[in-house]
């Protein structure tokens, strides 16, 4: 006499798509984006900030492969909703030809990858590879009128903080919108020196941080949270440095070397805060 055991479910899993199948949707992938890709290449080369957007395939690529033994052990169950993201998808892309979009025509190419995969493998898989499929979007510079609605804010704000600072030290200044007027030289708070650059690349890193160092998404939400205080607390750092050498030292000495630097040190100097702000919030909150 058999008997059947209920203690535990089984797992369905179903076969992908024909390997004929998959072939055709990634040369049909290639084909569409074909003229996008060199463009945003060109664009993270020229434009420095968007210069980390060379790391950003590769690291999700490698998070990807850390999940490998998971993915094997996931379900796959394609589904053909995937087709419907595909479709809009493409409706993205061809809105974004016909209005000379770059952005949505670059955004719509990781939906498509999106659809791609719920098509190919299912839902389960697609969990989780979510963040690293999420985290290519930080490879797509924004649009120039995001771009400049953030850019400028940050050039007055980081002018007023840095002129309130040094007028503190005892250095005479007067502003003039994102124009710092000093005794020996004026300074002028471009949109280089806005910490956009800055901003763009610690976000990346801020979210990468969180995901693989915490397991909890409180914490992961709490770090991302100070990701934005933290760029613009650097680069405020920067401003104030330069003025006061200015005054006290040189002009040669503040947009010598220390002006050259400033990119970097302004990234540093956020680095840093944010390992400080990780260490803060381990011990505030612990992780099981």
């Amino acid at each position: 006499m058999q008997t059947t055991t209920l203690d535990q479910p089984q797992r369905v899993s179903l076969s992908p798509q024909p390997l004929p199948l998959v072939a055709a949707l990634v040369a049909a992938f290639i084909w569409t984006y074909w003229l996008v890709i060199p463009g945003l290449v060109a664009q993270w080369w020229n434009e420095d900030e968007y210069s980390h957007g060379f790391l950003i395939p590769l690291v999700s690529g490698y998070l990807v492969w850390t999940k490998r033994d998971e993915i094997k052990a996931t379900a796959i169950r394609p589904t053909p909703w995937g087709l419907v993201v595909m479709a809009m998808a493409l409706a993205v892309y061809v809105t974004g030809i016909v209005g000379a979009d770059l952005f949505l025509q670059r955004v719509s190419a990781v939906v498509m990858i999106t659809g791609g995969l719920l098509y190919v493998v299912g839902l389960p898989i697609l969990r989780v590879v979510a963040f690293p499929l999420a985290f290519l979007l930080l490879m797509i510079p924004l649009p120039g009128i995001i771009f400049n609605s953030i850019a400028f804010p940050l050039q007055l704000f980081a002018a007023q903080i840095a002129s309130t600072i040094m007028e503190a030290c005892g250095v005479l200044v007067f502003r003039e919108g994102n124009i710092m007027h000093l005794a020996a030289v004026s300074l002028d708070v471009e949109e280089a020196c806005s910490g956009i650059r800055s901003l763009m690349s610690l976000t990346a890193l801020g979210l990468l941080y969180a995901y693989i160092t915490y397991s909890g998404w409180l914490l992961r939400v709490l770090l991302v949270l100070t990701i934005v205080p933290i760029a613009i607390a650097a680069n405020v750092f920067r401003v104030t440095m330069t003025g006061l050498l200015a005054h006290f030292a040189s002009v040669d000495t503040a947009l010598g070397v220390f002006h050259t630097a400033g990119g970097w040190s302004v990234f540093l100097v956020a680095a840093a805060l944010l390992l400080g702000v990780n260490r803060l919030l381990r011990f505030l909150v612990p992780e099981k």
